[in-house]
């Protein structure tokens, strides 16, 4: 099973499956990060693919003591889905 990474030189965190790469990416400012954007290849569409790419950056984010803004709607759905995360959200 592939590790979500953190690509800070792209400003994602990425999930690579099967040569495929799914990735969120962010802006960092002020420790607030903001998800801007999800991408899932086709591919890879309708394996949980998506939950576990952003399961798996925001368990890094809370790590990080970062706080989150879920300005992208797949982020901000699935801290809605699993309200053990919406403590990471600024208020």
């Amino acid at each position: 099973m592939s590790d979500v990474v953190n690509n800070k030189a792209h400003h994602r965190y990425e999930l690579v499956i099967d040569g495929h790469l799914a990735a969120t990416y962010y802006k960092i400012d002020d420790g607030v990060i903001t998800f801007i954007h999800t991408e899932v290849p086709p591919e890879l569409g309708g394996q949980g693919v998506g939950s576990r790419l952003v399961k798996g950056a925001l368990d890094q984010v809370r790590a990080d003591g970062l706080k989150v803004i879920a300005q992208c709607p797949f982020v901000k759905a699935w801290i809605g889905k699993h309200p053990e995360f919406t403590d990471l959200l600024k208020s």
